[in-house]
């Protein structure tokens, strides 16, 4: 089976203590044909070394420096760059299962979706979450998907970008970008945003992601 390649975008902003652990989960995961955008957004710590070095070492990450214009800013340069027929996102401060983009590609694949949604641990301390709330197994159509975000519409799982995969396509050509002049809930804009466009949805019971609970974190 032909494998297509996924663009990994990561937007950076002083996260030097947790960016390696971000990274590395990325570089092993066992779905090989990824590229990975590291967009660091003007950060004032070593973040920037970090993100070059591993450049160097791994010729499927590739850095964009920028000036700080914030996270939305960040992912929008990212979305730009992409080139794979899918987008994942992940965020400094977390980490990905190391399955997780295999994952999510499988589904994706098998049933032609336009977003596979999946659950997450939540990493507070030294304790370990599980989160999620779709187990159905089957293709949703777009009406089917947004009844059940309705059920939960101010929930993580449905909001973020960090626990589902995108077609680059449907994104490009309906000019779906993250909303630049907001600083909350502009995650949760993007998606409803591309609902409008995607027909088919599916869900994984899987968790492929580590959120890592930190008051200065991305999402906080």
């Amino acid at each position: 089976m032909e494998q297509p390649l996924v663009s990994i975008v990561i937007p950076v902003y002083n996260a030097a203590p947790d960016l390696a652990r971000c990274i590395e989960s990325v570089r092993k995961q066992t779905y090989r044909n990824i590229e990975v955008f590291l967009v660091n957004d003007g950060s004032k710590d070593a973040s920037s070394p970090i993100c070059h070095m591993y450049e160097r070492i791994d010729p499927r990450v590739h850095v964009i420096d920028k000036e700080n214009a914030g996270v939305s800013a960040a992912r929008n340069t990212g979305i730009a760059a992409a080139q794979g027929k899918y987008i994942q996102f992940v965020d400094s401060d977390d980490y990905l299962a190391p399955g997780a983009t295999a994952t999510l590609i499988e589904r994706a694949e098998h049933a032609g979706a336009d977003m596979v949604i999946a659950h997450y641990y939540r990493v507070d301390g030294g304790k370990t979450t599980r989160h999620g709330f779709l187990k159905r197994r089957g293709v949703m159509d777009q009406r089917e998907f947004a009844r059940e975000l309705m059920d939960e519409p101010a929930s993580f799982y449905y909001g973020v970008l960090w626990n589902k995969l995108y077609r680059t396509a449907l994104i490009r050509d309906n000019g779906v970008l993250c909303r630049e002049e907001l600083n909350w809930s502009e995650d949760f804009l993007f998606n409803l945003e591309y609902i409008r466009y995607a027909h088919r949805f599916c869900a994984v019971d899987t968790p492929v992601y580590y959120y890592v609970k930190n008051e200065k974190s991305i999402t906080h």
